[in-house]
């Protein structure tokens, strides 16, 4: 969004995204693959450009 000069309502707009769904973005938590693809549409981006995958720490009993 920043390369874009977009704020978080412009991306909201262009996506078709509820307030919530930007929200929980901003929180960290899951959002859908639909959300995702039109998230990218909207940016015209791919998906990779939008997410970033973490792992998990281990466990230890």
């Amino acid at each position: 969004m920043v390369e874009r000069n977009m704020r978080k309502e412009d991306l909201r707009i262009a996506a078709g995204l509820t307030t919530n769904m930007i929200a929980n973005m901003g929180k960290g938590k899951n959002i859908s693959m639909e959300t995702l693809a039109r998230i990218c549409e909207a940016l015209n981006c791919d998906i990779l450009d939008v997410i970033e995958l973490e792992q998990d720490e281990p466990k230890h009993d």
